[in-house]
């Protein structure tokens, strides 16, 4: 029987039935406004395909510093956040602008710095670190200053010895306005120190005669949360996709998939879903 044997409103019911499901199918994407940490380190190219087989959900990462992530989700550019500074996340979904708030994944920031430390910084505490930065002659220093989450945390860590802002008051402090990846490779470049994520560093190729040098201290810890953004300010978002993510992201499948992933057979984030908010 051929397509002209069909009644026209079968061949018409059909051709709708197609449509929809093909617009059905482009629709399951979203779009995830997250840190380059978190792109930069690898862990998206391990965590996202699991994703993907578990819930055939498509997501595009537009990877940027959290302050310019959280400022795509108030704009609506973005579905869902992944981002790791909690007082300004916390502060998004104050006002209204995100659902909830809730933590996935940890890891720390470290000091690296040319391996003969010039500043003699080497060791577990960040201030005194930062203090003999201060002083050095002849050292410098990368910030990313880009309002990142990793920006964030090296201010307060400045702020906490008295310099705040660092800019015009250390000497060799230069701001790059970049991501985490091309701030290390300035430093690397011009054997300075810098404030970076471990899971960045870990897949970091460039290090030239850069190390870790400083390490441990407890205000190094560097948590991340998710949040998925509020339709309420924003109806067009994908609000039932992007909580599929984020339920995913901190069940026990999502939390496995963090964890297991490794470079040189070191954990680079440590799932912690359970933590209290």
């Amino acid at each position: 029987m051929g397509l002209k044997s069909f009644p026209r409103r079968v061949l018409l019911g059909a051709f709708i039935a197609v449509c929809g499901w093909a617009a059905n199918a482009q629709e399951r994407s979203i779009v995830m406004a997250s840190t380059t940490s978190t792109e930069q380190s690898g862990l998206f190219a391990h965590l996202l395909p699991a994703f993907k087989a578990a819930r055939n959900i498509d997501i595009k990462v537009v990877a940027l510093g959290t302050g310019q992530a959280l400022d795509l989700g108030r704009r609506g550019d973005a579905d869902v956040l992944f981002v790791h500074d909690q007082v300004a996340e916390e502060k998004f979904v104050a006002e209204g602008f995100g659902l909830k708030r809730m933590p996935v994944m940890y890891n720390d920031f470290v000091v690296v710095g040319p391996k003969d430390d010039p500043a003699g910084v080497k060791g577990k505490d960040v201030a005194e670190a930062l203090r003999k930065l201060s002083t050095a002659q002849g050292a410098s220093f990368v910030s990313r200053g880009d309002k990142s989450g990793t920006h964030a945390a090296e201010l307060r860590f400045w702020k906490a010895v008295g310099i705040d802002p660092p800019a015009g008051k250390v000497p060799g402090y230069k701001e790059c306005g970049c991501g985490m990846g091309p701030a290390l490779n300035i430093a690397s470049s011009t054997n300075a120190y810098a404030l970076t994520d471990r899971g960045t560093w870990l897949n970091f190729k460039n290090r030239g005669d850069l190390a870790i040098l400083v390490a441990g201290d407890t205000k190094l810890f560097n948590q991340y949360g998710v949040i998925v953004v509020n339709p309420a300010k924003h109806p067009h978002t994908k609000t039932e996709l992007a909580q599929a993510f984020a339920d995913w992201v901190v069940s026990t499948d999502g939390q496995a998939a963090i964890a297991g992933y490794k470079i040189g057979g070191e954990q680079l984030f440590f799932p912690n879903a359970n933590a209290k908010p």
